[in-house]
């Protein structure tokens, strides 16, 4: 079944206590892409300005993401960001931002990509993603992510997005920050109420919590992963695994969120094993499935 992703694209410069990673690869949209490759065809939405030293087309070779909706803007930039990322590799400090592009109109939705299933609104302003979710025709499923910098300064927006999107995925420090509940069910509870009728809300090194408005409710830890060089993008692979698996079964019943959320869990550890989209390159769907039944075995009782 068909997937959309509209995200960022971006040149970034990541610090760890691994190394340091300068101008590489990197946005929202990139590691959802990749990631979620690995399940079903990905349709790719996003924008980069003339100044991109990156051919996406070559990055994205032998992958089933159809770049049709790429933009290449003519007199812009691409967006940068640069950060560095504290011992314990949960805590960071964003260095620089440079919006550029993003700053900038969004990309329009290929005609050919309009009627997409399945739908990601990958993190960017909540006017943003309305605008182009609006664009497509009668999607079946719709996730978006957000941030705190939306939170903070465009709550209004986001309760609007919220309305009109099937699941909210949120990291626990946001979930808290935009409900006022310190507890994660009943923080989850809020969403719902809020319109997103799924909450999936992410716990870092702990693993990731999913509730539905039926109360249904799923915790996962983390694959417990023994290398850890470069968290970036592991909340986009997370998301693309979930959203992947998805769109491959086409179906959203609970017990295949439960089993999607797995599969995010999985994908996201090949991600925080190198720089860029280095560990997700390296990976296959067979190493993939190897690790999600290492998984099931962990955690069944």
């Amino acid at each position: 079944m068909s997937l959309l992703v509209t995200g960022s694209i971006g040149i970034d410069t990541v610090k760890t206590p691994r190394g340091l990673s300068e101008d590489c690869l990197g946005g929202s949209s990139v590691y959802f892409s990749m990631a979620a490759s690995f399940f079903c065809p990905v349709r790719f939405v996003g924008v980069v300005g003339e100044d991109c030293p990156f051919d996406l087309a070559e990055v994205f070779e032998n992958r089933r993401v159809d770049l049709a909706g790429l933009e290449v803007r003519s007199g812009s930039k691409t967006f940068r960001w640069a950060g560095t990322y504290m011992e314990n590799m949960d805590d960071r400090t964003t260095d620089a931002v440079e919006l550029n592009v993003l700053g900038e109109a969004p990309p329009k939705v290929p005609e050919t990509f309009r009627d997409s299933k399945f739908v990601f609104l990958a993190n960017s302003h909540p006017a943003l993603q309305m605008e182009l979710l609006s664009q497509v025709a009668e999607p079946t499923f719709v996730a978006a992510d957000t941030m705190d910098l939306w939170i903070d300064n465009n709550l209004d927006d986001l309760k609007a997005l919220m309305a009109k999107i099937d699941c909210l995925i949120i990291n626990e420090d946001e979930v808290r920050d935009l409900t006022g509940e310190p507890n994660l069910i009943l923080a989850a509870d809020r969403l719902i109420e809020m319109g997103a009728g799924v909450a999936l809300i992410k716990k870092g090194a702990s693993g990731s919590l999913l509730r539905d408005r039926t109360g249904d409710t799923s915790l996962l830890p983390a694959f417990p992963a023994t290398e850890v060089n470069d968290p970036t993008g592991a909340g986009d692979s997370f998301a693309g695994g979930f959203m992947g698996h998805l769109a491959r079964c086409d179906a959203t019943d609970f017990a295949t969120l439960k089993k999607a959320v797995a599969y995010g869990t999985v994908t996201a550890s090949y991600t925080i094993a190198d720089f860029s989209l280095n560990g997700l390159i390296a990976a296959s769907g067979e190493v993939i499935e190897m690790r999600l039944d290492c998984l099931r075995e962990m955690t069944s009782f």
